[in-house]
């Protein structure tokens, strides 16, 4: 292919050992002559085995011998003749020229020199692990897994090869796939020559994980960017039904910062379906074959918490190496298996990630829908974009020829052979897959939304029906019925001005955290508890608490369901409330991430599963028991227990001391008293592992009795919502009295005043955390003339209101 010269007569002895390299002989630097997998694997094996990274051993057939194939049978020539008329577009003219291609090259035998060469390094691995030894045999283009592009996926892989014949198949096999029709079209979108690019064929060791498990994992989000978690994914079985999104597997995140300091971050756990699984075919008639998963096993992680933090610190030593090679930040893309024998996990591939990092760090852009619409399916939220057009079902690759450009493709899964009418589609949804699965990278790169594992959109949503595929609220991604308007906004961040107030976010949903932190603030002002507790845990602490003695069997019944993987009921809700918070605080970490401990009224508790049995009836629970009253009365104080317990956990064993708790709605001192009492009880110790604790003012008595506040406190939160309410007299919740609720009242301002200039007398902090600086420019003006430390917001103000503080900062 490549003008290399390669005289047939001229090989002897000393040039054969150019036809194969151990993979301990090569390096990053060998892209050119083993390819980008192939390279980093004896990359790894030379430079981060000492660190304890494990990477299964193999050897690599280099470009060399890859042109020496191409040349010694003169297939040059005739391979330009099938390309000659070449044309990606017509996807029956790309199927025909890529089977001419194969077919070709099939049919054309290895030269002996080749074929002694694989022979002897493949016996190598038989001396060492065993006669027929099982490896996985896997293509490498030499042009591969360059900065802004990756060839991952477009040629094949042979898993559970054993023997020299099978070996000497799967390399032929692998060669041919050069031309696979995928690797054909992407070449050709990349602007890359099909006669400039060689193929290495890299022969790894197998990793048992068939008796275990396998996944993907990346050392940033894949959605947002952000650099500071690691994505994990988990499926029982080989990896190849991860990659290709055939299962939904777990996934875990964990906090890369405070795991280096020793701590134990696993900030998200979720489970999987997990449905199949990729095995060995002993009876021998294929290599492979997926059986189903049982019950049991798909009701369970696939990782260990150990094994999670394992391979997140590899994923952390494997970025750094690697950044420190290429001199910038480079995130990996890495493939690791689990192996069911010796129970060891292993690295098996890793790549830079290709999207994240090529995204321009100075420009935010976000999608709103403009309109609700008919929510249609749900699933994994892939790029945080809207796309939209006519549906098109498609469950068999040989209709894709079907597919029209601007249309929503909708199947079971895809893979590589896909990507021909994938570049053409306005978006992606499919059954299957996760957040790392074949559709979901494609997506990615080329910068199409797409929603994976929803179960059952090809059931669901039907051919040309138009539709709307929503990724821009957080993980979870909703197609809508119809063509719902929406817009895109696009601010130029380094244009922003520093403010003196400091500006901070109002966020309760941990899934737009990432997000969210990208947006340029000073922390979080407001993290509210009730939003996790409703949304992610639905239960009522006291149920889980008292689990045995509940009164209603249904209810009973739906929290065994959520619950089923807790044995001690209660730590479901710790473990829920502590993942919520602690993904909030490490997007934001290092910066202050103020908590709000739960404020539910009675009524709104009374809604949580099994809520009813625990909660009284109060004729108006916006002034009754809720807040800090709650916490240490003996009816609910087990319930403020694992709201502690989850706190601790945060800040104790994941190492997020960023964030500040807040005790709202506490009616005096000596209630703040008991309230620190009964957080200590629980190991929460204001001044301890640099704990703050904040209140709430939102009170009359906040604000007159500020000073003896403050001696208890560490800072304060003015809330202007209950503040306007309680000063004013009204319900905020009537709609009688409602066109009289407004904080621009002078009561309420001289309030608010009071309040800021006593706590700064004393040396404490204060802020406010309504909406009011947002609608109200005058009173944004207002609180900055009085001397507020900060203004937290809801993500959607805090530009507009960054600019106007600084007009009068």
């Amino acid at each position: 292919m490549v003008s290399t010269s390669v005289n047939p007569q001229t090989v002897n002895q000393n040039s054969l050992h150019a036809l194969v390299l151990p993979f301990e002989t090569v390096n990053i630097a060998d892209v050119s002559i083993v390819g980008g997998k192939n390279a980093s694997l004896g990359e790894m094996i030379q430079q981060l085995a000492q660190k304890g990274v494990k990477v299964p051993t193999g050897f690599a057939t280099t470009a060399y011998a890859y042109r020496y194939f191409i040349e010694n049978a003169d297939l040059e020539k005739k391979l330009r003749d099938i390309f000659a008329d070449l044309n990606v577009e017509d996807v029956n003219n790309l199927c025909q020229r890529g089977k001419q291609a194969r077919a070709l090259m099939l049919s054309t035998p290895f030269p002996k020199e080749l074929e002694n060469a694989i022979t002897e390094a493949y016996q190598q691995l038989c001396e060492k692990y065993g006669s027929d030894t099982d490896v996985a045999v896997r293509s490498s283009a030499t042009a591969e897994d360059l900065p802004d592009a990756s060839f991952a996926g477009q040629q094949e892989t042979y898993l559970n090869v054993h023997g020299l014949k099978a070996v000497l198949e799967a390399c032929h096999k692998c060669f041919a796939s050069i031309f696979t029709n995928r690797a054909i079209s992407y070449r050709q979108i990349k602007g890359f020559d099909h006669f400039n690019v060689a193929l290495s064929v890299g022969v790894q060791k197998m990793v048992r994980s068939d008796l275990a498990a396998s996944g993907v994992m990346f050392s940033i989000d894949t959605e947002t960017g952000f650099k500071d978690a690691a994505l994990i994914t988990a499926a029982y079985g080989l990896g190849e039904n991860v990659v290709q999104g055939a299962v939904n597997p777990d996934e875990y995140l964990v906090f890369k910062p405070t795991l280096k300091q020793g701590y134990r971050p696993i900030i998200k756990k979720q489970l999987g379906t997990k449905e199949i699984k990729m095995v060995y075919d002993l009876s021998g008639s294929k290599l492979t074959k997926n059986i189903p998963v049982s019950q049991c096993d798909r009701a369970a992680f696939a990782l260990t918490n150990d094994e999670i933090l394992q391979l997140a610190h590899w994923a952390c030593l494997i970025e750094e190496h690697y950044s420190k090679v290429r001199g910038i930040y480079t995130p990996m893309d890495i493939e690791w298996a689990k192996d069911g024998i010796t129970h060891e996990l292993f690295i098996v591939q890793a790549r830079p990630e290709t999207v994240q990092s090529q995204k321009s760090q100075n420009i935010l852009r976000t999608y709103k829908l403009r309109e609700k619409g008919l929510e249609l399916v749900t699933g994994r939220a892939v790029g945080e974009m809207i796309g939209q057009g006519k549906a098109r079902i498609i469950l068999d690759i040989r209709q894709i020829n079907q597919f029209q450009e601007g249309e929503v493709l909708v199947t079971n899964r895809t893979d590589p052979d896909w990507e021909p009418i994938m570049k053409r589609a306005s978006a992606i949804v499919t059954n299957t897959g996760g957040r790392v699965c074949h559709a979901a990278i494609i997506a990615r790169e080329m910068g199409i939304p797409a929603i994976v594992g929803c179960g059952n959109a090809t059931k669901v949503i039907q051919s040309g029906q138009e539709i709307t595929v929503s990724c821009a609220n957080g993980e979870t991604g909703r197609v809508y019925q119809g063509l719902i308007p929406y817009e895109v906004e696009e601010i130029a961040l380094e244009k922003l001005p520093i403010t003196q107030t400091k500006i901070m976010m109002n966020v309760g949903n941990p899934e737009e955290a990432f997000t969210f932190s990208a947006i340029p603030n000073d922390g979080v002002g407001l993290a509210r508890m009730e939003f996790i507790i409703a949304n992610q845990i639905k239960v009522h602490p006291l149920a889980l608490v008292n689990f045995d003695k509940l009164d209603d069997k249904f209810v009973a019944d739906k929290i065994a369901v959520l619950t089923s993987q807790y044995e001690d009921k209660t730590q479901f809700f710790i473990d829920k409330l502590a993942a919520g918070i602690a993904t909030i605080a490490a997007a934001f970490y290092p910066k202050p991430v103020i908590v709000r401990l739960s404020d539910f009224k009675s009524n709104e508790y009374a809604n949580l599963l099994g809520g009813n049995q625990f909660e009284p009836k109060e004729e108006n629970p916006m002034i009754g028991w809720r807040g800090a009253s709650r916490y240490y009365d003996e009816r609910y104080r087990e319930g403020f227990a694992l709201e502690c317990q989850a706190m601790k956990k945060v800040r104790d064993e994941m190492g997020l001391t960023n964030v500040i708790l807040m005790v709202p709605f506490c009616r005096t001192p000596e209630e703040g008293r008991r309230v620190l009492a009964e957080m200590a009880l629980h190991g929460l110790v204001r001044g301890e592992n640099d704990l703050q604790v904040y209140v709430m003012c939102e009170l009359p008595s906040n604000v007159l009795l500020a000073g003896e506040f403050s001696e208890i406190f560490d800072g304060f939160s003015i809330g202007s919502n209950d503040l306007t309410q309680l000063t004013l007299g009204l319900d905020r919740d009537s709609e009688l009295v409602a066109h009289l609720f407004d904080e621009r009242n002078e009561a309420v301002k001289r309030m608010i005043a009071n309040a800021i200039h006593t706590v700064k007398r004393h040396g404490r902090k204060i802020g406010i955390c309504g909406q009011a600086p947002s609608d109200y420019p005058e009173f944004a003006r207002f609180l900055i003339n009085e001397g507020i430390d900060s203004i937290s917001l809801n993500p959607d103000s805090v530009l507009k209101t960054r600019l106007e503080v600084t007009k009068h900062s």
